[in-house]
């Protein structure tokens, strides 16, 4: 990680105990959020999911980034991703106006087709359709966000003249990185996704950098982000510990929604994640070719998942022990 990549925090909004409340996830999420702020880390990201808190529990992104907004004057504020094709995409386009305006132009504007099947027949759209919807509605936001008028002689307001150059498109494809890339949005690559058995998530994912790269306007500067699940613990076994709790409940999860198709065992729950000491994490990241081909490194917890003081201790090693060892300097700031 050299000093000009960018390092960001996913917070999940998940919680890791069955009692907590909707509110107290949401007071740990700000909590990281504030820690990430103050130890250097250029943006938070947080993703949209509806009716199921135990994938994340936020259906309302922008309205949780503008409290965050209001609490925090440095760190950028992103979602990855907003599921635009469940909405109206005028409205998420005035949201984010009035969040990047408040916020002094901090918003990153990640979308994505994504989502689960309940949210889409929550929202009475045919799976078939999904593809569909979401190029319409994509084309209209952008075309909001470039000034076009909305009503004869009445375009988006407030304005945000620079807001259009922070939008991102979520893509498991290498059709959809290119079509990011000829858009001039940033890239944003997922902690994990289907493949063939045997294929490495990073050389998967070289070939819609390559794309998507291949694809930009001239003169355009590429914004790729890699986003990975990570937790970084003092101690390998403590973090193992962690891990394979949370890989339970998480099959827990799988099992009770009726899709245990996805993962059936520890193992498959935790492919993709990156879990060990600094040491050990700074080795596998070094060795992730999408990693190092990405401006962005974007890192969650999920789905490990552990409780409040393990996941701000792994935010601090992230960013302390682990991003020093990869050529990222120590920033001055609080610890967990």
């Amino acid at each position: 990680m050299t000093e000009g990549k960018r390092l960001g925090l996913f917070t999940r909004l998940v919680r890791y105990d069955d009692e907590q409340s909707a509110s107290q996830v949401y007071a740990d999420a700000l909590e990281q959020i504030g820690l990430a702020e103050r130890l250097g880390y250029d943006t938070a990201w947080v993703a949209q999911h509806h009716v199921d808190p135990a994938e994340g529990g936020l259906p309302s992104p922008l309205v949780f980034l503008a409290n965050a907004a209001a609490r925090f004057d440095r760190i950028r504020l992103g979602t990855a991703i907003v599921t635009l094709g469940l909405e109206d995409p005028i409205r998420v386009a005035e949201d984010a106006a009035v969040l990047d305006t408040l916020s002094g132009g901090r918003l990153e504007l990640g979308f994505g087709s994504g989502g689960s099947k309940s949210s889409f027949a929550l929202f009475d759209i045919a799976p078939e359709d999904k593809q569909r919807v979401y190029a319409e509605k994509l084309a209209a936001i952008t075309a909001a966000l470039d000034g076009a008028d909305l009503v004869a002689g009445r375009p988006l307001h407030p304005p945000v003249t620079t807001l259009r150059h922070r939008v991102w498109h979520a893509s498991f494809s290498v059709a959809g990185a290119a079509r990011a890339g000829a858009a001039g949005a940033g890239l944003l690559l997922s902690r994990t996704q289907p493949r063939d058995e045997g294929v490495r998530l990073d050389k998967l994912q070289d070939q819609l950098i390559s794309a998507y790269r291949q694809a930009l306007p001239d003169g355009a500067t590429p914004r790729i982000g890699a986003s990975r699940s990570i937790f970084v613990a003092d101690d390998r076994e403590d973090a193992q510990r962690w891990a394979r709790r949370g890989a339970l409940r998480f099959l827990d999860h799988l099992r009770t929604a009726g899709i245990s198709e996805m993962a059936s065992t520890v193992e498959e729950v935790l492919r993709d994640s990156y879990i060990g000491t600094p040491a050990d994490i700074a080795a596998r990241l070094a060795a992730d070719t999408a990693v190092v081909a990405a401006t962005d490194l974007i890192v969650q917890i999920h789905p490990i998942d552990p409780d409040q003081r393990a996941a701000l201790r792994s935010i601090e090693l992230l960013a302390t022990e682990v991003a020093p060892r990869l050529g990222r300097p120590v920033s001055k700031g609080g610890s967990a």
